[in-house]
């Protein structure tokens, strides 16, 4: 099968594209053909070799749509089942294999590339919107990178659920307009949205504040959270570790959050089912939707690199297969 593989860290001259042999399936596993996988910011870390050690050959990906081409015996699966899926050992390849715990059922009406787009970061907003932040209507919010994949869709699912005020944060204004059109109230930037904050709540503070940026953006965020407020950190895109004193939190009664939805595959996948049917079903009645910014071949994985890197996109960027 045709895959994009790398032997060492760098930039996006180590992914190869190359011929490998299809992946085995185990016991309660899948065999799918994958029809489009999504690029995620995590790709770029772990390709630089900001991740962690790698195993050389390393493949790259983290979620895939496509149809179970195999079963393991005694499988809830058949053969011809659309899915999304979290496979085993990335997903920029023709076949993939996946637990079955990490294998959801895509409604016939649900287009691939749509489906394809809203694994990692569907799921993740979900979770952090409902279950782990249990964000209230009458709060003020702040969404960082709100023009990527997960904060395009936690301004939809923000407004979805009636919270009255939702801010967006961008690095670049050209995207307040989409920003916007997804349901965000106010849009800023990394270097004035603080200040924004502070101004529209008369001193008083986000009430919580979704970070999957990190580095100063962390401390800028501290400066505009209200008392009793909560900083949900889910990434660190900037490259950088966000800083924090407890005299940050103890005295103004601050909570700091931390969730990954990679642990939570790891070690719990069995809270993602529920999570999976309700994003799917949000997804399939239309209302919410992800934007595809643009959709390379799978020989054109380095060119998809790029375009994350640049940062010049909205929504969400797919590899067809």
């Amino acid at each position: 099968m045709k895959a994009v593989i790398q032997n060492e860290f760098g930039d996006t001259n180590v992914l190869t594209y190359t011929e490998t042999e299809i992946p085995k399936v185990g016991e309660n596993e899948v065999l799918l053909k994958v029809a489009y996988t999504s690029v995620n910011y995590a790709d770029i870390k772990q390709r630089l070799g900001n991740k962690g050690k790698g195993q050389f050959p390393l493949m790259l990906g983290l979620d895939v749509a496509g149809t179970i081409e195999e079963v393991s015996p005694n499988s809830s699966f058949s053969k011809g089942t659309r899915v999304i899926a979290f496979p085993k050992g990335g997903s920029y390849a023709e076949y993939v294999v996946a637990n079955e715990q990490l294998v959801f059922r895509i409604p016939d009406s649900l287009s691939f590339e749509q489906a394809a787009a809203l694994p990692t970061v569907s799921i993740l907003s979900y979770i952090l919107l409902h279950e782990i932040g249990q964000v209230k209507k009458s709060d003020t919010i702040v969404i960082h990178s709100a023009a990527g994949g997960v904060g395009s869709m936690l301004v939809q699912l923000a407004k979805l659920a009636g919270v009255q005020h939702v801010v967006g944060t961008v690095g670049n204004l050209d995207k307040e307009g989409y920003v916007k059109q997804l349901g965000a109230d106010t849009v800023c930037t990394y270097d004035t949205f603080a200040e924004e904050v502070l101004k529209q709540t008369n001193a008083l503070g986000a009430n919580v504040i979704f970070d999957s940026v990190a580095g100063e953006i962390t401390s800028r965020s501290l400066y505009c959270l209200a008392l009793y407020g909560t900083l949900f950190q889910s990434g660190n895109s900037s490259g950088k570790a966000g800083n924090f004193k407890t005299s940050d939190v103890h005295s103004s009664c601050r909570n700091i959050k931390g969730f990954s939805l990679g642990t939570t595959r790891k070690h719990h996948p069995e809270r993602l089912a529920l999570v999976a049917e309700k994003v799917l079903e949000l997804f399939d009645t239309n209302k919410v939707s992800l934007p595809i910014a643009h959709i390379f071949n799978l020989n054109e994985a380095s060119q998809a690199h790029k375009l994350i890197e640049s940062r010049s996109y909205e929504g969400k960027v797919l590899i067809e297969i």
